[in-house]
């Protein structure tokens, strides 16, 4: 991890109302360290340079890092009372604080608990679905360790009827890394034990091509194969979870990796239910990732990024629609006609984030935002925080702001960018 720098912006903006794009201003004048850029739809700064990496807020809470320490703020990042020797925080990649103030945390293939205020940390064994230790696989000489556990999402933790809070997440895994398994995971305990609750199957795309049958990751009785999870999220009104996963279409004869699925949770005998609710090649709307619902309805950003033959456009955009209707893109309402793909969406309240996908789409640092559920529309281009992509989407804390991940080239660690909408 590199150390954070502040950098100044120049801004760039244009609204979109009722979906058509009207001209926006740009002022050319960078900001000086110190100070809050603004846009017509929101504020932005830099995360201090000189405190910790926030990783994740709650409320008034934030979990940052620095130099061998993990930190626990209660004043909205403003001081970090408590804190924690540990000692590998160069591959620090996920966290999610919960309801009973414990912070559940993970390097590339080991998962960790702290307590509330950080007294202590204990190392945790995920459990298979059959209650034996789930173990990642041996690494090989020379091999980069996968992402057994980063998350593209911001939000992780969910109340559930009949439960309380749950943690459960989807690991975004095989990018310039070794093979790594897919795993949906969850907790119902705070974070205290970690189960999983729904394995992918064997992707020899991702497997050593001589891998012996105890080397082979995901789990070899499963069909659905896919390379890593983009989003999964919980709807209220079905009391039911929904995931969906990448990447591409691969002539390996293993069926395609785009997929949506729909999870159910029997707390009594803590179990899970999945079943596929559709399948799609590369170039789809159900590519997809940011899974939010509200008021019953299912709201996602569009991945898709082909193939494509000559004639065919690519099916972007921000959509919504009844759960129920997923499967049939007739009943789709499209909220936002995206040029590019999207992999990331929080909503907080009727505030809809969306950072867009540097590597693929030509501004620097760019965000879409909607203050009233996709009604209108800002789009934005930070240009001078340079080539970055922004990922896990904290909602706000009792502030007002936003946290978002900024990533160089997708998959390294940038800066921490905090937003606050003007509403």
């Amino acid at each position: 991890m590199k150390p954070l720098r502040r950098r100044s912006f120049v801004k760039q903006s244009a609204a979109v109302a009722g979906g058509i794009l009207l001209p926006g201003s740009v002022s050319l004048r960078a900001l000086q360290p110190g100070e809050v850029g603004e846009t017509d739809h929101f504020f932005y700064k830099l995360a201090p340079a000189d405190g910790p990496f926030i990783d994740t807020q709650r409320g008034n809470k934030a979990f940052g890092f620095k130099n061998g320490k993990i930190f626990l703020s209660e004043d909205n990042s403003k001081t970090w009372p408590y804190s924690a020797d540990f000692a590998d925080t160069e591959n620090l990649q996920f966290s999610s604080i919960q309801k009973n103030g414990n912070v559940v945390f993970a390097t590339q293939r080991k998962l960790f608990v702290a307590s509330p205020k950080l007294e202590s940390i204990r190392e945790i064994t995920v459990k298979e679905r059959d209650g034996n230790d789930y173990v990642p696989h041996k690494l090989r000489e020379g091999e980069v360790p996968g992402w057994y556990f980063y998350s593209l999402d911001g939000i992780n933790t969910f109340d559930v009827k009949g439960v309380g809070e749950m943690l459960v997440w989807g690991n975004y895994c095989n990018v310039r890394t070794g093979p790594t398994p897919p795993n949906i995971y969850y907790s119902t305990d705070g974070g205290e034990t970690v189960k999983i609750a729904y394995r992918f199957g064997n992707n020899p795309a991702f497997n050593h091509k001589d891998a012996k049958p105890s080397e082979v990751v995901g789990d070899p009785n499963n069909p659905v194969v896919c390379r890593h999870i983009h989003s999964v999220s919980y709807n209220p009104a079905e009391n039911a979870f929904y995931a969906c996963s990448g990447d591409i279409d691969r002539k390996i004869g293993v069926g395609l990796e785009c997929h949506w699925l729909r999870g159910t949770y029997d707390a009594a005998a803590d179990s899970w239910e999945w079943k596929v609710v559709v399948s799609s090649d590369a170039n789809s709307r159900f590519k997809s990732g940011g899974i939010n619902f509200v008021d019953g309805k299912v709201y996602w950003v569009a991945d898709a990024n082909g193939p494509k033959t000559i004639r065919e456009v690519y099916d972007r955009g921000i959509f919504r629609c009844d759960p129920k209707d997923l499967p049939d893109k007739s009943k789709h309402t499209k909220l936002f006609d995206a040029k590019w793909e999207n992999a990331i969406m929080t909503i907080d309240g009727n505030v809809m984030l969306a950072p867009e996908y540097g590597n693929a789409n030509p501004c620097d640092c760019g965000f879409l935002i909607s203050p009233d559920l996709g009604k209108t529309w800002g789009k934005y281009d930070l240009k001078e925080l340079g080539d970055r992509s922004g990922v896990r989407v904290s909602p706000r804390n009792e502030e007002g702001w936003f946290r978002v991940t900024l990533m160089k080239k997708w998959v390294e660690w940038g800066e921490v960018l905090l937003i606050k909408p003007k509403v």
